[in-house]
């Protein structure tokens, strides 16, 4: 009797020195604008894969990219504009695995309940009606569609002269702002503005005034987690994902 639990402590010490299983982390740098649907392809992960755990690092794509550049550990890239990705290209991206994800519209937001000056198109900014507009800054992709959007209508020139501009670091900082009122307006993806009860939209875009917005992703070089990697990005390409991805505003770019 005394064998046996003498044995029975041994096996018990031995198990206990083994480590417990360890996840997967999967380390994902993800655009700010998708934050609810990645969130939620997270959670319906978790069945497909229970091994990897998603680690997500949401922020604006240029200060996602420069982090990247600084060494930062990331297994895969989504940027909310092809510049942010085109910059990393070369030196930092996994040849053969980028692609377009999803697409999206730029759009004029108000307050919701709160737009008493009646501001029903891009064009009204640079009238009397809005005395401040919420825009990216020039290092986020919806602020660099801003711009474009602006200086296309000529209307650019005219809005820095007025001071009527206040930049943000991302585009949730943009939706922030005008949902609690801070601004008249501002300018961010279709997908953003649905996501808040506090704004509404007044307008898209004029036609033509600004490049397709289209989301890049791709792995990275220096991956440490490659075949995990390879296998959420074809998750995020299959039906499940575009679903998710339909239902929040995205449309899906042709193949």
């Amino acid at each position: 009797m005394k064998r046996f639990s003498f044995l029975a402590l041994v096996c018990a010490v031995m198990l206990a020195a083994v480590p417990a299983f360890a996840a997967t982390e999967l380390s994902v740098f993800a655009a700010a604008s998708m934050t609810e649907s990645m969130n939620q392809i997270a959670q319906l992960y978790q069945k497909v894969d229970p091994n990897v755990k998603i680690v997500y690092n949401f922020d604006s794509s240029g200060t996602l990219r420069t982090q990247i550049q600084q060494g930062a550990e990331c297994d895969i890239f989504i940027s909310a504009g092809q510049k942010q990705m085109n910059d990393i290209n070369d030196a930092f991206v996994m040849p053969g695995t980028r692609f377009n994800i999803v697409a999206n519209q730029v759009v004029l937001i108000v307050p919701k309940g709160k737009n008493a000056t009646g501001i029903k198109d891009f064009a009204d900014v640079a009238t009397d009606k809005v005395k401040l507009i919420a825009l990216g800054n020039s290092d986020v992709p919806v602020g660099q569609y801003s711009e474009e959007i602006f200086k296309n209508m000529k209307l650019w020139d005219k809005l820095n002269a007025d001071n009527k501009i206040t930049f943000a670091s991302n585009v949730k900082e943009v939706l922030a702002q005008t949902a609690a009122a801070a601004v008249n307006c501002g300018v961010v993806y279709s997908t953003d503005a649905a996501t808040s009860d506090a704004v509404e939209i007044v307008a898209s875009a004029p036609q033509g005034t600004h490049k397709p917005i289209v989301y890049p992703a791709a792995i990275m070089k220096n991956t440490k987690n490659k075949a995990a990697a390879e296998a959420f990005v074809k998750y995020l390409k299959g039906d499940e994902c575009s679903a998710i991805f339909k239902k929040i505003g995205f449309a899906i770019p042709e193949k």
